[in-house]
This record gives C-alpha cells, structure tokens and sequence, in this order.
C-alpha cells in the first residue's frame, strides 16, 4: 500500500514542501529511505522504529521503501522523522491517513515524544505561502511557528498523543495561542557615557539614520570600541519585516527559544579576528549562515580590521554590494540575505599612535604602509564614512558632564528613517545607503554650488566613480537629518570631509 504525509525542508532560508511516500509490500524484511538523504535522515529508521513500538504501534515487518519527493532535492536534517513514521503507520493501516492540506514536522525520540527542530519559521512560512491549512509542529517550535501568520499551529508533545488526535480516540491537540511580540528592554550602552569626541558622535549619528558603512581609526583608548559598542543603542527600531527575515536566519540555526522567538532588537555581531572564511562568509560541509547574514539589517563590527586575514575581508566585498552571500557547491548553490551595516576600528598604525602630537609613535614608513595595505582599496572604496578619532583630551575627562544620551540621538535618527520609509516605502526595507543608480538620479539632486564642491573633491582628492555614490547617499542622508528636501551644499561638504582621511 502506499501512502504519502507532507511535510517542510529548508533551503538556505528558503522554505519548500516535501512529500514524504511511503510503499509497504511482501518480501524480506527491510527499511530504506530514497530521495537524496543525508545522514541525520538515513538514521531516522532506528528511531522511527523505537518510537513506534514505545508509543503501542505495531511496526511492520515487511518491505517498507519511502520516499522523499522531489528526489532532486537533497534532503537535511531530523525533522523528517515524524512524517516518516506517520507515512508508515498510514501505510500499513495502523493510523487513518493523514490530509493533503496538514504537514508535519518534528524529530522524535526513542521514547516517543518530540523534540524541537531548526528552521520552523521558514518552513511555517513556505506552509502559508502552499496554502497548506495546519501545520504539526513540536510543543517548544510553536510560538516561533505561528509568526507566520499562515496556517493553524498545532503543537504535539509525544507520538502517542498525535495518533489518538488522527484516529479520533482523543480530544484534537490544542492550538498554540499566536505569541505577541513585544519591544525588549534590554538595557544597552548609552552613548552618555562616551566623554567629548562630538565629531566621531556626529559620523555615528549618520551612519546609523541611514545604514551607512564606517570606518573608526584612532590611538588606543580613544574610545573607537566604545563608540561602536554603543551604536545599536541609537539603531531605528525594527520593522515586523525585516525582523522577520532576521528570525528566519536565527531559525535555520536553532538560535530561538519558546520565550524569545523573535528577533526584535537590531544584530550586533563581533566576531574575533581569527575568524575563518567559513564563519565570517557562511558555508561548511552542510553550509550554514555566517557573522555576515546573522549581522542581517543590523551591524557586523570588525575591531581591530587589519588583524583579520585580507582573502577574508575582501570577501566581504560582493555581499557589501549586492546585499545577499551565495555559497556555491557541487550539490547546488544556497543564497543568504546579508544586508548588514559594516562597522570597523583600527588604530593608525601598528603600535597605534602615528600622527599623535605626543609623538610616540616608533613605526617606521614602511610599517605604517605595510599596515594599511592589509586593507585593500575596493573594500575601503565600499566604506561610505571615514572619520578619525583622537585622543580624548583631559579636559573631557575632568569634568564628568553627562553627555546627550543615546535616547535623544536614537529620536533624530527615528525621524530621518521615517523620511527614508515614506520615500522608498516602508515594505521594501531600503534606506539611503541601499540607493541604486534611478534612486540616486531622483533623490539626490545637486545644485549649481553642491556641483562645484563634488568637483574640486574629485580633482584634490582623485576619488572614483563609487565614492561619488556614496557621497551623495551619505549627504541625502544628512538632509534628512536636517528634514531638507534638498541636498545643500552645506550637506555636501559635510559628505566629502568624511571621505577625506587618507588611508
């Protein structure tokens, strides 16, 4: 006989269904799993087998072939395990068969109840997008499941539970409640406590109204960790999209909790410089996001960027642009959402203090050149606000002034993104450091005065095509901040010092 459950599988981020067939005929007995699974799904017969028995089921001893369909597909993962076993118990007439319009997700245990799984937002998602009407998920899985807004959640706790609800000899599992967010008050570091340096406040202010790339270089202690630490404190509050797109990476890595199944406070992710290409990039033997798509519309900071291995940064550079990483194998090609904001601190030279008036610094000019050059200039080119941070002068230390806390900026850069989501649309997520080319022609026009700035920056300062852009986007953003419909030349200036520092 044969017998087919649908159930859910997860490509990079990517939801699909899969159907699970099941065909139970006269021979030898054996269990074998066809359609491309690796070897969590191989494994699922031990335990299938186990949990029927311990849950009162009678497992057949006959040929059973099942298989998971596309079989183009490869398959991943021990949340195949529950649709298996009901597609087998289906077979043999043990249980009624379940309907065309459920999917079922969840690895069971020897003893019968359901452990949780990863990635069940995407796949409660793509559940929606099939039109599927219930969904069968483990117990802890179903606050994060119903963020879909889709389908019906059914949580299930143990195998024996889901058979006496399909064959009517038990009341029908209660559905999950659809969990509300609500905002974190998670108390963060305040920009309060950072003494004077009102220049490198002034570049982080517009950095984060429009999510633009900056880069921090200054002597040791100057305050360039500080400064970055502090800056998800003043990020714009997060839409319900793109919180949604960054739980969907967090599902697919069993990040969630049943308390916290959300991700509704803006990534800050700092890896250390020994990262690998892998960790940093996404990928593996069974590739996985990396620091750069778990950074997605939020921040990466990279402190201490000459540190890290430059093959490494420099493949920074496409996911910079196009805002995805797409990691390419024999098997096929998996692509990540990666749209995050790049925040990097360095100091000036290796022993940190070149260009101090203290002049401690002992680096000779072959040092210092050979420290910098460890970033490449088209990762540099990427960067939209360079801006130096000096030593903080005594004075700043002295008189323990409270300085304007991170709550008033975090109101000016809510203001500017508003701006930005009234003109781009709020549903699309993009904001001025995303503008592509027609964006840039329509919203950043330039005066006769702002024209003949941009002029005299390209000849003095030999800057490229790509600076340009970002100059424009950086200086729309700090019209923004001034509620300007237009780009001034008093913005444009201000654009243009902060492509200035020479690296």
């Amino acid at each position: 006989m044969i017998c087919s459950v649908n159930t859910l599988a997860v490509n990079g981020v990517q939801g699909n269904v899969i159907e699970v067939e099941c065909y139970i005929s006269n021979g030898l007995p054996s269990f074998e799993i066809v359609g491309l699974p690796d070897t969590a799904v191989k494994e699922a017969r031990e335990r299938v087998r186990a949990a029927a028995k311990t849950s009162g089921m009678r497992f057949p001893n006959s040929r059973i072939t099942v298989n998971l369909a596309p079989a183009c597909v490869r398959k991943s993962g021990t949340h195949f395990d529950l649709p298996i076993l009901l597609a087998i118990l289906s077979a043999s007439g043990a249980i009624r068969r379940p309907s065309s319009r459920c999917a079922f997700i969840g690895e069971v245990s020897l003893d019968g109840t359901i452990r949780p799984v990863n990635g069940v937002l995407p796949m409660a998602i793509a559940a929606r997008r099939r039109g599927l009407e219930e969904v069968y998920v483990p117990a802890e899985n179903a606050a994060e499941a119903t963020l879909a807004r889709g389908p019906a959640i059914i949580p299930i706790h143990s195998v024996a539970d889901l058979i006496a609800s399909l064959n009517g000899d038990a009341p029908a599992i209660e559905e999950e409640p659809i969990w509300v967010p609500e905002r974190s008050n998670l108390q963060l570091p305040d920009f309060k406590d950072v003494m004077g340096q009102h220049h490198a406040k002034r570049a982080m202010e517009i950095a984060a109204a429009g999510s633009h790339n900056i880069l921090l270089i200054g002597p040791p202690g100057s305050g360039k960790s500080m400064l970055s630490k502090r800056l998800p404190s003043i990020l714009p509050d997060m839409t319900w999209n793109e919180s949604l797109q960054t739980t969907q990476i967090y599902s697919v890595l069993g990040l969630l909790t049943a308390d916290s199944p959300m991700v509704l406070q803006r990534p800050f992710r700092s890896p250390h410089h020994t990262i690998s290409n892998a960790g940093l990039i996404g990928g593996g033997t069974n590739p996985k996001p990396g620091e750069i798509s778990m950074a997605h519309k939020g921040v990466l900071f990279l402190d201490e960027l000459p540190e890290f291995r430059k093959d490494t940064l420099d493949l920074m550079r496409q996911p910079l642009e196009d805002g995805q990483v797409t990691i390419s194998r024999v098997s096929g090609s998996i692509s990540y959402p990666s749209e995050f904001m790049l925040v990097c601190a360095m100091n000036p030279c290796k022993c940190g203090w070149y260009g101090d008036p203290s002049g401690r610094c002992t680096c000779s000019e072959y040092a210092i050149e050979n420290y910098r050059s460890r970033i490449s200039g088209p990762l540099l080119d990427r960067i939209d606000i360079i801006i130096e941070v000096p030593a903080v002068q005594y004075g700043d230390l002295r008189y323990r002034k409270e300085a304007e806390p991170s709550a008033v900026i975090k109101e000016r850069v809510n203001f500017a993104r508003s701006i930005q989501n009234r003109r781009f649309g709020e549903s699309s997520g993009m904001c001025n450091a995303r503008m592509g080319p027609t964006e840039l022609r329509y919203y950043c026009v330039l005066d006769d005065e702002g024209h003949e700035l941009m002029q005299a920056a390209f000849e003095v300062y030999g800057l490229t095509a790509r600076s340009y852009d970002r100059i424009l986007r950086v200086a729309r953003t700090i019209a923004d901040l001034d509620a300007s419909e237009k780009i001034t030349a008093d913005h444009v200036a201000e654009a243009i010092q902060y492509r200035t520092v020479n690296l």
